[in-house]
């Protein structure tokens, strides 16, 4: 008795776990079905489900009845068996019991092993939807599709059947053992006629099967890491390739023997043939390309390999777009005319002062206003403002849920929903006190832009379900000492129309407020997964997506826009970055509306195979770039990531010579650059520049190279984001017979300046930390301008400021207040002045260097360009010469006025008193 009550709570405690499970995956199942219905993205949930569970249900029927067939062909052995050994054998055990026990095996088989494959279906989507892209690989002629499409459904075909083979074979061959139909002689099988011919058809199609493995080995040596490069070389196509094709004739010949040996008797052939495949391959697969590449190649590594690193080079260069990159020589003038800043006024108003990082301290400071309130992230945009193309930075302001001071279910969940508005900031514009100048700030938002729909319902901190349209009000955004408070008037989220949808939502969250509130209403409606990455890789998870969306504001309202990328590691002889792949490209964009949680995908290369056949797996979820609103469109950018991929590459890649190459001879590397106190590496930034021969100013990422282990700059790349012109890339390269200083020699240099070098260590001693912001070179007509920033943060306050200005140009370096100032010490305040015709000459007199270090300064500088006056004359360039004679006059008439009025003290730190600085 107290067995079987045991038995039935067990029975009963299953039972309540397995409907518990259920309810729970159809809760789930629902309402993703209802999130997707509500994006209008129904369709692709529908294709998904239908692709997978096809395959499921069809792969397992048919899994399922060649299991059946297999074991079912053993009956007449296993009849004979059971009539021998009746009398030991429990009653009613006989074929048809061991046929129904088939039947449930080969099904629960059958559909497990179908699941097991359906999840790959993507693979077989993509190879039934694939289409010839036109390029093929050097080695076999093959078009590129081949590999990114075929091959993986060849293999997963292969792998798929083989381990489905060893399975039937294993239960099959344990059949006949249990009934006596195969028995062993020491080593040496020996079977009934039946068992025979059956174990051997499985054996041929096994010995079938890896015959298309060796054929696709063939070509998968495009991606062989043997020798010098990544791809087929020498000892892959002359010796593994061969080898590989004498592997397809020999497991053929074992096939074709395996079918003789059916009409001989005894089973050596079997074994032999077997064993002899195994060998053969072992030898001819390993041991020989092995001692090929020791004893042959690398002996003679570049004679022998230069042909295949030829290809290499070349089809890196197409998997990562280099090929597409436009080379140009930059002539980098050691000294800019002072008449064209007034040229390039647009290049200087938006030179970027503002490094993100302190910036994004001070918008926290300056802008939250509110504990819960924060900016998650700030992005580098451009608008036109007040008629001017303007470079600004940009950050959403946030709520931050786990900072609410009283964190109740009613205002995690019903009030407290969205974020409120953006800040946005000129990259240049600063204040007397250091701070930043706005161009939208406040709450509700200000300024020069109109944002009409400032909530932000779904962004990067919305990770947290919410509930809009309920009986309580919900927060809009302190007002005074009160709140303002409204009430959701979009479509986003999924109505909470009756009792089973709002149980549906408990399960999912496990929130059974969701079912008890008297809060909740009919007209109610829940968003969930409103983070923006979260909502689009639901979507759309077959792509790879940048980590950083950027906020825009187009006609009133707020956007993000995520860059989505098609990557695979398929493209021949394309060598490989770690968690990309060897092939990338930036084929999609995402846009995810702020204010109602829409998401639409665009295609940005409608041509990018990739892209192209999922735009064929699902028909309605891609739009073509056209059908973008031009205010959103005009904000498109090559993202960092993506350009720091190329660039990366780029710097052993540009080598197109295999000489060259594989003497690493010409490699480059990313500079670093002093960031706070240490060296870091420099990342890619954006710039508003003319590019030489061009004929307006336009938003650009830059990023600028060095050779490996030397400083100097030796070009730079350059990608282009505006109207037609987006996504072009150019490469800069500076003339090899001039030295053009990189940022860690500009750094050196101010590290070495005296008045500089004491500034700062004076400044770091007064309780103040100094934040050397990021180091750029910015192109400007024929020359480069390059600019650092000095932040100062005392140390009980979180609110940096923007101090001075260091820029560095020819043999200059100097320091000032703003950066008008420093452009005129080095260029002449009248000619800054005539650039900023806001600004008067005697507004922008460079502050003199103080003290003794200040003197020495000036008289190196002196010297400096006294020097370049002599190389001027003797070169005959009597301009030249007349301009540095002109800037030695006025370095020496400072030097004079120094000496007449005596030394004085540093300038003070900001916090000393006296600064008329806030502290």
């Amino acid at each position: 008795m107290g067995n079987l009550a045991r038995n039935t709570s067990l029975i009963l405690l299953a039972g309540f776990l397995l409907f518990g499970s259920l309810l729970s995956l159809s809760a789930r199942f629902l309402t993703d079905w209802w999130w997707f219905e509500s994006l209008g993205q129904l369709p692709v949930l529908l294709t998904r489900l239908g692709w997978e569970w096809g395959i499921r249900l069809g792969l397992g029927v048919v899994l399922a009845l060649f299991i059946y067939a297999n074991l079912a062909a053993t009956r007449g052995q296993l009849g004979r068996a059971l009539f021998r050994y009746q009398d030991r054998l429990p009653p009613g055990l006989n074929v048809r019991t061991f046929s129904t026990l088939f039947w449930l095996v080969s099904l629960v088989l059958g559909f497990l092993y179908a699941s097991g494959v359906a999840p790959a279906w993507e693979t077989v989507a993509r190879f039934i939807h694939s289409e010839p892209t036109g390029m093929v690989d050097p080695a076999f002629g093959q078009d590129l599709a081949f590999y990114f499409f075929s091959i993986p459904f060849y293999r997963l075909v292969y792998t798929s059947l083989f381990g489905l083979l060893v399975l039937v074979l294993l239960m099959v061959g344990s059949v006949y053992i249990l009934s006596g139909a195969l028995q062993f002689d020491g080593w040496r099988p020996d079977m009934e006629r039946g068992a025979k011919i059956h174990l051997t058809v499985l054996l041929v199609l096994l010995v079938l099967l890896k015959t298309g493995d060796y054929w696709l080995g063939i070509y998968e040596l495009v991606y062989s890491n043997r020798g010098a490069i990544y791809g087929a070389g020498y000892t892959d196509l002359v010796v593994q390739a061969n080898a590989n094709r004498l592997l397809v004739v020999l497991s053929l010949l074992v096939a074709a023997g395996l079918v003789v040996n059916l009409f001989r008797r005894g089973t050596l052939w079997i074994v032999a043939g077997l064993v002899g495949l195994i060998g053969v391959s072992l030898v001819v697969g390993s041991v020989v390309p092995g001692l090929v590449q020791e004893f042959v190649v690398e002996p003679n590594e570049l004679v022998r390999e230069r042909p295949y690193i030829e290809r290499h080079i070349q089809m890196t260069r197409q998997a990562f777009g280099l090929d597409r990159i436009d080379e140009r020589v930059f002539e980098a003038a050691p000294r800019l005319d002072p008449n064209a800043l007034a040229r390039n006024r647009s290049i200087l108003e938006n030179i970027r002062l503002w490094d993100w990082r302190p910036l994004l301290q001070t918008y926290q400071q300056l802008q939250a206003f509110r504990l819960y309130y924060t900016f998650p992230d700030m992005h580098v945009d451009r608008y036109w403002i007040d008629g001017r193309y303007q470079q600004v930075m940009v950050a959403a302001r946030e709520i931050d849920p786990t900072r609410l001071q009283n964190p109740t279910w009613i205002n995690q969940h019903l009030q407290y929903t969205h974020g409120y508005g953006v800040v946005m900031s000129p990259v240049t514009r600063v204040s007397p006190q250091g701070l930043p100048e706005f161009v939208i700030w406040n709450i509700p938002p200000q300024g020069d832009l109109v944002v009409e729909r400032p909530e932000i319902y779904y962004g990067r901190q919305t990770t947290d379900y919410v509930i809009v349209n309920t009986r309580i009000e919900e927060f809009d955004y302190p007002r005074g000492e009160q709140n303002a408070w409204t009430r959701y008037q979009g479509h986003g989220g999924v109505p909470l129309s009756n009792a089973l949808v709002r149980a549906a939502f408990a399960l999912r969250t496990g929130d059974l407020q969701i079912l008890l509130s008297r809060d909740i209403t009919p007209e109610s409606r829940v968003m969930f997964d409103r983070e923006v990455l979260t909502r689009v890789r639901k979507i759309a998870p077959f792509l790879k997506y940048d980590d950083e969306p950027y906020l825009v504001v187009a006609d009133g309202k707020l956007y993000w826009i995520v860059e989505g990328y098609t990557t695979t590691d398929r493209y021949p002889y394309s060598q490989p970055v770690r968690g990309v792949g060897n092939y990338i490209r930036n084929s999609v964009k995402a846009v995810v509306d702020a204010y109602h949680g829409d998401v639409t995908f665009y295609l940005v290369e409608p041509d990018e195979p990739i892209a192209r056949t999922y735009a064929k797996i699902y028909p309605s979820l891609f739009q073509p770039l056209e059908a973008m609103p031009e205010s959103i469109r005009a904000h498109l950018r090559v993202p960092e990531t993506y350009f720091q991929i190329l660039a990366q590459v780029l710097t052993i890649y540009h080598m197109q010579d295999p000489v060259v190459f594989y003497n690493r001879e010409d490699a480059w590397s990313i500079p670093q650059e002093i960031y706070g106190e240490r060296p870091t590496t420099m990342e890619p930034y954006y710039v508003i520049t003319q590019l030489p021969g061009e004929e307006r100013p336009e938003f650009i990422l830059l990023m600028p190279f060095t050779p490996v282990r030397r400083d100097n700059m030796v070009g730079w790349l350059a990608a282009r984001n505006d109207g037609e012109h987006y996504g072009e890339g150019i490469l800069y390269l500076f003339p090899k017979e001039r030295l053009t200083f990189g940022p860690m020699q500009i750094e050196a240099r101010i590290d070495q300046d005296p008045y500089i070098s004491e500034l700062l260590t004076l400044w770091g001693q007064r309780g103040s930390r100094v934040i050397r912001g990021n180091l750029l070179a910015i192109p400007i007509e024929n020359s480069l301008l390059y600019v650092e920033p000095i932040f100062l943060q005392a140390e009980q306050s979180d609110l940096p400021e923007l101090t001075r200005v260091i820029v560095a140009h020819g043999d200059q370096v100097v320091m000032q207040p703003t950066l008008e100032m420093a452009l005129a010490e080095i260029f002449g305040a009248e000619a800054v002045a005539r650039a900023f015709p806001d600004i008067a000459a005697d507004e922008i007199q460079p502050e003199e260097p103080s003290g003794a270090a200040g003197l020495g300064d000036l008289a190196r500088q002196a010297e400096s360009v006294y020097r370049r006056a002599q190389e001027r004359l003797r070169a005959g360039d009597w301009a030249g010469y007349g301009q540095a004679i002109e800037e030695l006059g006025r370095l020496l008439q400072r030097l004079v006025d120094q000496v007449e009025e005596g030394p004085a003290g540093p300038p003070l730190a900001p916090g000393d008193p006296g600064d008329g600085l806030p502290i």
